[in-house]
């Protein structure tokens, strides 16, 4: 059991960073998109 827990840790630990990434590179892309529709209302 508990090598069936470091096995998994060692697996979804890259996933888990590599999922921040890709949230972080929404969250710049949802940020563009506000300040281009801000852009459009002045």
């Amino acid at each position: 059991m508990k090598r069936f827990f470091l096995i998994s840790c060692a697996i979804l630990f890259p996933l888990s960073v590599s999922a921040c990434n890709t949230i972080h590179g929404a969250g710049e892309d949802v940020e563009a998109a506000g300040e281009a529709v801000q852009d459009a209302a002045q």
